[in-house]
């Protein structure tokens, strides 16, 4: 049965096809056509750009070894810079929680201190105001009229 192209109904095993950019990058000397989403062509060329260098160098630094040889040891160079970022950004982020509670802790610490600081002003003040009423009273005690 074929649908008119104004049917709104689907046939549900029918996949709905999305639409993807497409890029073809040369990784090695041989040329690759790859999918990617809408906008992300350039970050993939770049990818391949990078990857394609890493396989150059190390023909420069072993000579033929092999395609699949180097295209997998340029790979594991890439998966180990992966793996070192990705400890590093864990030992950051352990980084980061031990100055975000040394930050809290300062918090408090300031704030117990800006405490003390108020309790210390208000007991200063109230002894002044005894010793002005105490010093007043004096003064109008020992003063004689006559």
């Amino acid at each position: 049965m074929q649908r008119d192209s104004t049917d709104s109904t689907r046939d549900e095993a029918q996949p709905v096809e999305a639409h993807m950019a497409h890029v073809t990058v040369t990784i090695n000397g041989r040329q690759y056509r790859m999918a990617c989403e809408d906008g992300e062509e350039d970050h993939l060329s770049h990818l391949a750009a990078g990857l394609n260098e890493r396989v150059e160098q190390l023909r420069g630094s072993f000579g033929e070894i092999g395609d699949n040889r180097l295209v997998v040891m340029a790979a594991l160079m890439v998966a180990d810079e992966l793996s070192e970022a990705t400890q590093r950004i864990g030992r950051l982020e352990e980084e980061m929680a031990g100055l975000r509670d040394a930050r809290v802790a300062a918090a408090g610490r300031t704030q117990s201190t800006q405490a003390a600081v108020a309790a210390a002003l208000n007991a200063a003040a109230e002894r002044i105001e005894r010793v002005t009423k105490g010093l007043n009273q004096s003064l109008t005690e020992g003063v004689g009229i006559g």
